[in-house]
């Protein structure tokens, strides 16, 4: 898809939301996405990309310096058109589903009009690349953020964590962890194989149960805040166990209450992913497989989270059990192997001319064949 040039005018309906995940699942092809979404990260822009806007305008700076994040560029990549830093006043100003006209780095709705910057991908690759010069700090204030957490957290993510009953076994098992995060199609792609052979317990944090149901498997467990989750996962039978943060609130409990569904709570700071991981273990798992999890400080920055205290945590206590779903996919081959085929074939036959050889009936009927055949 060729990128717009910048005098190019864009026009469509503007779908506004602040919470870039909700408005993904509502964008049609042609439409305007308007957000307010600092240093866009790659899932976000990714389901952007998929739904395949006109253009999308951000409130905010898809790239603010802090970090090296890439999700501009898959939109540029992609050819959709960028118009970024607009402010906070377009949130509120246009109204969602009025058409609303893209001119180069200005846009107008009604007797409402704006600008912001006009990228592509030469000045977003100057951006990433100035960002690279900031990173040491980043990654200090990361550090210390970390280590702060560490101290407040530790008791309550590595003591005994009072687990919900399930109604699903753990014990003893697999349990595959999935987690819509980065390349988690392609790996959940390559472990089908794993998953045919090995039937795994399967756990969906939030939109994870989501791609679980898009390869055609039904998820045993759908944890999270229950956010980002659709109404036909939570509906498919597994068991719902909502992320409740210690002696504060269960956010995914009332749209669960709403809709008439049974629930748990697993009360634990922390990420959603992070409780799954710690409920997989807890459960006595034999091996967990994470597919799209997040461990890299982008991918934490990406996430919105200053830390990764209880991510780090986590790891520490269910490690000798944690494989991640690119190692699995890896290293996992099926039973059967084509020189297995090729050995099976070669004992068959070395069998048939043995059984032929020592068998009266056998020699007799060949005999005959090769008469009747002599004498067409």
């Amino acid at each position: 898809m060729a990128a717009p040039s910048d005098t190019t005018v864009i026009c469509g309906p503007a779908r506004v939301d602040r919470r870039t995940k909700d408005l993904i699942g509502r964008l049609r092809p042609g439409d305007v996405a308007v957000i307010d979404h600092l240093d866009l990260d790659r899932v976000a822009a990714e389901g952007l990309v998929l739904a395949g806007p006109a253009a999308v305008v951000n409130a905010a700076a898809s790239i603010s310096g802090r970090y090296a994040n890439v999700g501009p560029l898959l939109l540029a990549a992609a050819g959709i058109p960028l118009v970024d830093g607009v402010g906070a006043e377009v949130m509120e100003a246009l109204v969602d589903g009025a058409e609303v006209r893209i001119e180069g780095d200005r846009l107008a709705s009604g007797t409402w009009s704006g600008r912001g910057t006009r990228q592509d991908m030469l000045s977003l690759e100057r951006l990433v690349e100035a960002s690279r010069t900031s990173l040491s700090d980043e990654l200090e204030r990361f550090a210390t953020n970390t280590l702060e957490y560490l101290r407040s957290e530790h008791r309550l993510l590595l003591g005994d964590l009072p687990v919900p009953d399930l109604g699903v076994a753990l014990a003893g098992r697999h349990v595959l962890v999935v987690v819509r995060g980065h390349e988690h199609k392609d790996d959940l792609a390559a472990l089908r194989r794993y998953i045919d052979e090995m039937h795994p317990v399967l756990v969906g944090v939030d939109g994870g149960a989501d791609a679980l149901l898009e390869m055609g498997r039904t998820p045993d467990v759908i944890i999270g805040d229950m956010d980002s989750v659709s109404e036909i996962a939570l509906r498919c039978g597994a068991a719902l166990v909502v992320h409740g943060y210690p002696g504060g609130p269960a956010p995914g409990a009332s749209r669960l209450a709403a809709l008439g569904l049974d629930y748990g709570v697993f009360e634990a700071p922390g990420t959603s992913e992070d409780i799954a991981l710690l409920l997989a273990y807890e459960g006595g798992a034999e091996l967990i497989v994470a597919v799209g999890t997040h461990s890299s400080m982008a991918d934490f920055l990406d996430k919105g989270r200053a830390g990764m205290a209880s991510t780090f945590l986590v790891r520490m206590k269910v490690g000798p059990k944690l494989v991640d779903a690119k190692g699995v996919s890896r290293l996992y081959q099926s039973r059967v192997r084509k020189g297995d085929l090729m050995l099976l074939v070669v004992a068959a036959l070395f069998s048939l001319i043995v059984v032929t050889a020592v068998s009266q009936p056998a020699r007799l009927f060949l005999e005959n064949l090769w008469n009747a055949l002599r004498l067409q």
